[in-house]
Parts: C-alpha cells; structure tokens; sequence
C-alpha cells in the first residue's frame, strides 16, 4: 500500500502538540489539533503567531489549523496521519488509542511522541489493523527549531507506515529523521541523557580534585564540539526535576548489565538542590543563577557544590594544551583525566549500543549533532581521536573494547568513517553507502 500524508490530527495541545501541529500547518497541511477542551485548543492557536518566537511565522498558515476536543473524533476519519503527543503516562495513551482506533480509517498511520514508554507496551493487546499502522515519531523540542526526528517502527509495524512517515518529516516538514529501534530513550536521549548523568558524577570527583564547576563546563564546550552551556548550564536549562524523572526511567528499563544504571540516581550533593526546589532557569536558579545588585547590574552567581553556598562566578578559561579534544583527552592532568573519564566514556557508551539502538553510525552521529548540537557525533569524534589509540588506552586500562570497536578492529578498518564520509562501518564488519544529509 502506497500512503501519502496531507492531513493531519495531532492529539495534545501542549508545547509539544502545539509545536508539531504549527509544523505541519506550515508545511502546508490541513490540521486538527485535539485536547481535552476545545476552547482551550482555539486559545493556543490564537496564540501561535504571537510573541518574539512565534510556532507560526505565516499568520495565513493558522488557517489550516482547526480547534476540537477529544469528543471530537470523528474527524479523524478523514485523516492521513494521526499523531498523539498527551501526558507521557501509559494508561492514558492506551485508552486513548482505543479510541483512536474506533473513529479511524483504514490505511491511516497513528504515531506516538512518547520518549520514555517502549512501543510494545503501547502496542500490547491492540488491534492487529492498529498494530501495522503504529509507530514513534519522537520529535525535539522546541519542534520548530530541533531537527532530529527519531522514527521508531514496532514489531508489526508495516514498511510503507515507515516510508510514508520518512518521506513526509524529512521532505515535508524538513527535518532530519533517523531510524531508531524501540529501546528505552532510543538514541539521542540514551546517549545525551548518560552524558548528562555519568557528568554529575564524574564532575564532583574533578571537583574534588581541584577544577572549579565553570572550569568543567568550560571544558566540557568548545573544547569538545559542545554546546557552550558546557554540563551545568545545559542541566540548569533543562531542569532536575526532568532529569530525576529521566534517571528513574533509565532505572526502571535500562538492561541489567548497561553501564547508565550506575549513574541513574543524582550524587548526594544534587539530590539535596533537586529536594529543595533549586531545580534551575525555571526556578531562578540551579547551579548558576542570576542576581540583580544595588546598583542595577546583574550578578551571575555560581551555587558552589563543594561548600554548598553561593558565590560570584568565576571567568575560567581552556589552557592551550586543552583546546583541542585530542590533547584535552589524552592529557595527564586533572581536566584530562576528567575529560577522558566523561567524554571518553561516553564515546565507549555509544560504541557498545550499535546494533542495539541503531544499527548505523551514521543514525548515531546524525541524532546527537541534530538533538543535542554536538558538532560531531561519537563516531565522527572517535575517528578525530583515531579509533586504535583509543583501543589502546581502553586495553591498557583493562576496560572491554565496546562492540563497535571490536567490529573496526576485527574488519581491519583504522576509521569508522572512510572516502570522505561517503561509507560507514556497520555492525556486520561491511562498509555501507551513506545516504545525504
């Protein structure tokens, strides 16, 4: 069966719905935003071309937007794609797709936005017809400005469902769409997320050794292709309370033996600030804040983990030895064993999980510069640090070679990544075509 998408439900009118349904408005489609009620719905439509980040830069595209609540669907009979983005609970969405499934049409593809509750478990006991047409479109948020989608099929999950999908949120609605497998936090959330979490561990023990909290975010940015946030500001603006809610569904599915479980529960010193509310930007301070002084100027103020106080914030610099992320790894001081220890062991991370996530590099590489703004992906920086002197520094140290590099060195390749990016390594040991961009 050929699918082709031209009208569109979007299930949930918060900042997610919202966000995907403005999308699909903009890119031309006819869409039925949906949520319990449907004044409300009017409202968030109403407002979408407003403020200084509008969803929607064509007030003409609101048009295409229509208003209704969940007493409403019957409309979607006359749908291509139905797309849920509601509350990430799973009773919900499962009595909800009851219903979706009775008011649908045949041929009609539903998606989930789900992050954190696998496909199966949303799949289970449903309708073989809802089954083939079922899969994730994760999307990031803020949707009108994250590239990555990540497209997840299900066990039953028909290929033209996926191809259909592929072709309308990579053409259609520009974005850049990677395959993922149906594994807890897929791909970029399992590896950015135990970044994030193994970093509050291993940023106290190089806290303890000497670096200061602005020195490790300084490190752990350009030195390193990373966003300037460094780790710090990038939880700040992400929020504890959303990355307590992360480790604890990493707890609760994350496989037995995966290295993330060690890392899942905040370190005692963040755990006490998550208690007390000091969660980040949202609560008008996290590890940094921003203060007004008498005289009108602006403080920003470091919440120091080491004497658990406030304190001015501190100008920190990158030493010449540690501006490039080849010296900075390999460095025998306190920020290269730090950088080394997250950097580093985020990269083995990555390498171990192909093909259990995903069974390119390229979806790997692609999912955190386009999700998490890494400039390169762990593959890619693997290949800048060159694969067989990491080998060599993971061997020496007596730590087991993660799958991907046992693939490279058993293949004979020296790179994952050769004829100017062209091929790619895949699990099998063959070199495969990379597909543009």
């Amino acid at each position: 069966m050929e699918r082709k998408i031209d009208t569109v439900a979007v299930l949930g009118a918060g900042a997610m719905g919202a966000g995907i349904a403005a999308a699909c408005a903009a890119a031309g489609s006819r869409v039925h935003l949906l949520d319990l009620d449907a004044a409300r719905v009017a409202e968030v439509i109403g407002r979408m071309t407003e403020g200084r980040a509008p969803l929607l830069d064509d007030p003409a595209a609101a048009a295409r937007l229509s208003a209704g609540s969940f007493d409403d669907l019957a409309v979607l009979a006359e749908c291509d794609w139905i797309c849920e983005a509601v509350v990430e609970d799973l009773g919900i969405k499962r009595a909800l797709f009851q219903r979706v499934e009775a008011a649908r049409r045949d041929g009609s593809i539903v998606s989930t936005n789900t992050s954190g509750i696998p496909l199966r478990d949303l799949a289970e006991g449903m309708p073989e017809r809802f089954q083939r047409d079922l899969a994730v479109t994760h999307f990031f948020n803020p949707v009108k400005l994250m590239r990555l989608l990540e497209l997840v099929p299900g066990e039953r999950t028909d290929a033209d469902v996926m191809a259909a999908l592929s072709a309308y949120c990579g053409e259609t609605l520009g974005k850049g769409v990677v395959l993922a497998k149906d594994t807890v936090n897929f791909i970029g959330n399992r590896i950015g997320c135990f970044w994030i979490l193994s970093g509050l561990h291993l940023a106290q023990e190089a806290l303890d050794a000497g670096l200061s909290m602005e020195q490790v975010d300084a490190l752990m940015s350009a030195p390193v292709g990373l966003p300037a946030t460094g780790l710090y500001g990038l939880v700040d603006l992400i929020g504890l309370d959303v990355m307590d809610l992360v480790g604890k569904n990493l707890a609760a599915n994350l496989p037995a033996d995966d290295v993330g479980r060690r890392y899942a529960e905040f370190p005692p010193v963040v755990r006490e600030m998550h208690a007390r509310g000091q969660l980040g930007r949202k609560s008008g301070g996290g590890f940094y804040r921003v203060t007004k002084a008498d005289d009108g100027s602006k403080l920003k103020e470091t919440f120091d983990l080491q004497s658990g106080a406030w304190r001015p914030a501190k100008e920190a610099g990158v030493a010449a030895q540690h501006a490039k992320l080849e010296d900075l790894l390999f460095a025998e001081d306190a920020a290269g064993r730090f950088a080394w220890a997250l950097m580093g062991g985020t990269l083995a991370y990555a390498a171990d999980l192909v093909p259990e996530i995903s069974d390119s590099v390229v979806g790997v590489d692609r999912a955190m510069r386009w999700g998490f703004n890494w400039q390169r992906g762990p593959f890619e920086l693997l290949d800048a640090l060159w694969p067989q002197r990491v080998i060599k520094r993971l061997e020496s140290a007596g730590q087991p070679l993660p799958r991907m590099l046992k693939v490279l060195r058993e293949a004979g390749a020296e790179t994952f990544y050769r004829r100017g990016g062209s091929e790619c390594l895949g699990p099998d040991g063959k070199w495969h075509a990379v597909a543009p961009e």
